[in-house]
């Protein structure tokens, strides 16, 4: 699938990169939704918000040292919009906000392949158990172990949910053994 991208790193509840990142990317995702609309009279919801996290090193991220996280802000695209619409509906986005920096931006396919994953539903500061038992658990008694980068897709609005009823997929890609 393709994915509109931008990478960052910092802490996610309070980098301001990461603020502007989801700005953009929902700036130029709905940009892109009604121009399809209007110009092909095919209409869409835009996907949510995805996240992958890392660190260079992996303690910092087991350990909550948000600020050296790393991340990739995504919103998937459907595969019937033509490439030049997508390259339009940038152009667009970027004429009409012009407080924005759409430079990181860049749409890219994402393959992730076989993955464990759960259903969360609580706030993000609390998932930390719920990885754990994912990693230290899980993985271990069905011999997988990670393969990639922590995934996660969230589908409430953190603005419009209170923090106990958002839910977000936590995805971990595996292999096995």
């Amino acid at each position: 699938m393709k994915f509109f991208m931008i990478d960052g790193k910092g802490d996610p509840n309070t980098s301001k990169e990461y603020a502007h990142a989801i700005q953009v990317l929902y700036s130029v995702s709905y940009t892109l939704k009604f121009m399809c609309k209007n110009e092909l009279d095919k209409d869409y919801g835009v996907p949510p918000l995805e996240s992958l996290w890392w660190a260079k090193n992996m303690k910092d991220f087991q350990s909550g040292k948000k600020e050296n996280w790393q991340w990739t802000a995504m919103i998937m695209l459907p595969d019937w919009i033509p490439a030049s619409m997508v390259k339009s509906a940038i152009a667009s986005a970027r004429e009409r906000k012009t407080d924005l920096d759409f430079s990181k931006l860049r749409v890219e396919p994402f393959a992730e392949g076989l993955s464990v994953q759960i259903m969360y539903v609580g706030p993000y500061k609390d998932e930390g158990p719920v990885i754990t038992q994912m990693h230290e658990q899980y993985l271990p008694e069905n011999k997988l172990i990670p393969n990639g980068k922590h995934h996660e897709i969230y589908l409430g609005d953190p603005r419009k949910s209170e923090p106990s009823k958002l839910k977000t997929i936590i995805r971990q890609p595996v292999k096995k053994k």
